[in-house]
């Protein structure tokens, strides 16, 4: 459904470690919104919720609510760090076109 790069695992490790408030893992989820028309939103997540996807790689659990999982099947989630910016990255498939900061698509 969803694959993150080794960068991409290592960031939500550390996040999950650092976090003041105990954390499963990381949801993912897409929302209306952004100047593309939909835009990606992540964040710690607790528990598991009615209709979630739950996907493990190397040790982090991935929850996808089930309006978000036709939006992201096949994307791929990267971190990068860089001069300019740094954050995750996300490589959708399912984008028929994107904002030029890559936080939003259609």
């Amino acid at each position: 459904m969803i694959q993150l790069t080794d960068s991409a695992v290592s960031a939500v490790k550390t996040a999950l470690s650092r976090s003041a408030q105990p954390a499963e893992g990381l949801r993912i989820m897409v929302q209306a919104g952004g100047c593309a028309g939909l835009k990606y939103m992540m964040g710690l997540e607790t528990a598991t919720r009615e209709g979630d996807a739950i996907v493990q790689q190397s040790g982090v659990k991935l929850f996808i609510d089930k309006e978000s999982q036709p939006h992201i099947a096949g994307m791929t989630v990267d971190f990068v760090t860089g001069l300019e910016a740094s954050g995750f990255v996300f490589d959708n498939p399912n984008a028929a076109s994107k904002c030029s900061c890559g936080k939003s698509f259609s």
